[in-house]
């Protein structure tokens, strides 16, 4: 099973963008990069699902955690799920995940931010 974590920028901001499932198995990872991540102090945060092919509880449980910890670091955090991604965004919209994470269809839906995508 292929799964990443991708470090990249969406208009200067710091985005993690998951490839893969994210699930049980793959779940420490995308914990792991956002811990690095948020210990940089950045005051905003993407975490990017839209080439995330499945989603499970703990992949869930996983982007709840990542929003707490952007919070007690001062940061804003993101995450893209298209609604055209239905393994990702039908257990994001029956877990009700949009009450405790922002979730946003495309990178050019999060405030002051383009869809522009700079390498780093």
């Amino acid at each position: 099973m292929f799964f990443d974590v991708e470090l990249s920028t969406v208009a200067g901001r710091p985005t993690l963008t998951v490839r893969g499932e994210l699930d049980i198995v793959t779940a420490p990872q995308l914990t792991d990069a956002a811990e690095a991540l948020l210990a940089s102090s950045p005051e905003a945060v993407v975490v990017d699902l839209t080439p995330t092919v499945f989603l499970d509880s703990s992949g869930a449980r996983t982007l709840v955690a990542v929003a707490r910890w952007a919070v007690a670091a001062g940061a804003t955090l993101h995450v893209v799920a298209p609604r055209t991604n239905r393994p990702v965004r039908l257990p994001i919209d029956l877990m009700q995940l949009e009450s405790v994470v922002s979730i946003v269809n495309s990178a050019g839906e999060i405030p002051g931010v383009t869809a522009d995508r700079d390498a780093t």
